[in-house]
């Protein structure tokens, strides 16, 4: 059975984020949709790569998912934060038991602000820890609490992405992604 993965994005989320997470799940055989919330399917990311998703998010939010990502990235991540079709959509899959995950700013700003972090271990962008409650923040590159998963930032998007093929695929995938890519 194939897993499917939607990677959210915006007009200004962190480059190497988003192409390390589109780039790693789809190395372990995960149908990945990179859905915009712009309305328009080209971003431009914020270090100035363009991106062209896949589709629009108002347009395959009915769909299946196993997992839901959203990239961090300034202004890209409060934009992520303030899509209220997005922050629906998170909330429905924390409630089924499904995975959701979020890396850098996104965390402390979309996470935070859609009510899925209450009484969980969790991490973000060290300088926005400041901004969360009902969570406990730890110190650590990836986190996984329950059906949440979150990283730290740029430096962590590798990491972030094998831990997101383990919970998708298993241990065997991520070793297999991993030594594919020379990642020790």
């Amino acid at each position: 059975m194939t897993s499917r993965a939607v990677i959210t994005v915006a007009d200004g989320v962190e480059d190497l984020e988003c192409v390390t997470l589109i780039d790693v799940l789809r190395r372990a055989e995960i149908e990945v949709v990179v859905a915009s919330i712009e309305g328009r399917r080209m971003i431009t990311c914020a270090r100035g790569t363009r991106l062209t998703a896949d589709a629009m998010l108002v347009d395959v939010l009915a769909q299946e998912f196993d997992l839901v990502v959203l990239p961090g990235g300034m202004p890209g991540a409060q934009r992520l934060a303030e899509h209220e079709p997005l922050a629906e959509r998170v909330r429905q899959q924390a409630k089924a038991g499904k995975l959701f995950a979020a890396i850098c700013a996104a965390p402390a700003l979309a996470l935070q602000q859609f009510g899925v972090l209450k009484q969980r271990r969790m991490t973000c962008y060290p300088a926005f820890s400041d901004r969360l409650s009902g969570c406990t923040f730890v110190d650590q590159p990836v986190v996984v609490d329950g059906n949440c998963i979150t990283s730290q930032g740029p430096g962590t998007a590798l990491e972030f992405a094998l831990t997101l093929v383990e919970q998708l695929r298993g241990k065997g995938t991520r070793k297999q992604v991993a030594e594919a890519m020379l990642v020790g």
